[in-house]
């Protein structure tokens, strides 16, 4: 196999986990390269399902698992993360999972600070999951974080905490908020230092050895292309960039060591949370893709909001990251509906646009020029050869193929990984 990189190229929630899932049967090492425990994963495996968050997909079929310097970790959610994944019979040791020692701390006081902004931002809010990820990495950026590595060096831990301090103390007292406590910071320092130096590793040197000794990397994006901080619906984004191009930015790996991008979509479109979404549905078409497709946020249980697919953001973000083939996840969700829509350009005060713009107020105020498809009208689920989809459920795809202006690889049919129908060679160069 290759070392790819899988990505998102929606708003998230796209079905990652089962592809990366498949493919982690046949690479060696999964790295998750950016992004924290605000991102989930559903696996589901010989009936059981796992729901991953901080962890790498891979670490579910004992895969050699890697949290890169790109990620922001919460020791306390990568304890509970972990107890879950025991409860189910996942063994996890320091053979099987590496922490990066770059990778930054989420501490109470960010996911103090995320709440706390978010209600002061009333309705101008971001929509974010209140889990800290937000300020950890502006405190990253802005050169005062706690991390990893801090633990083993405790004789220069306080002075980074009281220089993280002199800030959050400041901020938190033009918001009328009570100061941070020192001492108590400190203890659960190291309760965080008992739970992750046990995996912590020079990440990069340990991916480093594993690609001169002949092994493949499979690098797990969280969230989305349009969740990303640069190419996303800006300010309703992440805090982290999540195209192809951080998967070595947040792992250490080098450009040259990666081959390929595959990008993951749904044959409709999702989203969670604030910001504008063109072809979003308020009509009973969406309600019914929303309940067929269980469309609830992983971690938070948030309702998603659903609309047809959109060929013109997808293929931005297909641009954005290099993706060399495609994913298409729940095909068998459209299975109900007569006619089905898929947005192929937009109208903007009478202009047509073929791409999303960036600016705030047009992307919400883009009206989506629609090609309307028919349905099938028969059911796809389960479904394992591309042959035996209804005529109609074909044509679907092969017309997103002619918009995306890239190939599909992968159509799932089902939660279970074995539902997928697998075109070409995806796993090679």
């Amino acid at each position: 196999m290759s070392n790819i990189v899988i990505i998102g190229a929606q708003w998230g929630d796209e079905g990652k986990g089962k592809i990366v899932d498949l493919m982690s049967e046949k690479a060696d090492v999964v790295i998750r390269f950016q992004g924290g425990n605000n991102a989930g994963h559903t696996l589901v495996i010989d009936g059981v399902t796992y729901k991953v968050a901080l962890l790498p997909s891979g670490i579910v079929r004992g895969k050699m698992s890697v949290i890169g310097n790109g990620v922001v970790v919460d020791p306390l959610a990568l304890r509970e993360e972990m107890d879950r994944m025991a409860a189910l019979g996942v063994k996890i040791t320091p053979d099987t999972l590496k922490v990066s020692e770059l990778a930054t701390l989420i501490l109470p006081l960010h996911r103090e600070l995320d709440k706390m902004s978010e209600e002061a931002a009333g309705k101008g809010k971001i929509g974010t999951t209140g889990r800290g990820i937000g300020p950890a990495y502006q405190d990253k950026v802005a050169r005062r974080a706690i991390r990893v590595g801090d633990l083993a060096e405790k004789e220069t831990l306080e002075a980074k905490v009281d220089n993280l301090l002199l800030f959050h103390n400041a901020l938190r007292k033009g918001m009328g908020q009570p100061a941070v406590d020192k001492a108590e910071l400190m203890k659960t320092l190291d309760e965080a230092a008992k739970i992750i130096l046990p995996f912590a590793v020079p990440a990069w040197k340990v991916l480093d050895e594993q690609i001169k000794a002949g092994k493949t990397l499979l690098f797990e994006g969280a969230q989305a292309t349009m969740l990303d901080n640069d190419f996303g619906t800006y300010p309703f984004v992440t805090s982290s960039n999540t195209i192809a191009g951080q998967a070595a930015v947040g792992s250490g790996v080098g450009m040259r060591s990666i081959d390929k991008v595959i990008g993951v979509v749904k044959a409709y479109t999702t989203r969670v949370g604030a910001g504008p979404f063109p072809t979003e549905l308020f009509d009973a078409t969406g309600d019914a893709i929303r309940d067929a497709g269980h469309e609830y946020g992983t971690n938070t249980g948030r309702p998603r909001r659903c609309g047809w697919f959109d060929a013109v953001l997808v293929r931005q973000a297909l641009k954005v990251n290099g993706v060399q083939s495609l994913a298409v996840m729940k095909l068998d969700i459209l299975d109900q509906f007569d006619e089905i829509k898929v947005c192929v350009g937009y109208e903007l005060d009478g202009k047509k646009l073929d791409y999303y713009p960036m600016q705030m107020n047009a992307q919400a105020s883009v009206k989506p020029v629609y090609e309307t498809l028919p349905g099938w009208k028969s059911s796809t689920y389960g479904i394992r050869d591309f042959a035996k989809l209804p005529e109609k459920a074909q044509s679907y795809l092969r017309r997103l193929e002619e918009l995306l202006e890239t190939e599909i690889s992968f159509i799932s049919t089902s939660p279970e990984r074995e539902d997928t129908i697998v075109l070409g060679n995806p796993y090679g160069k």
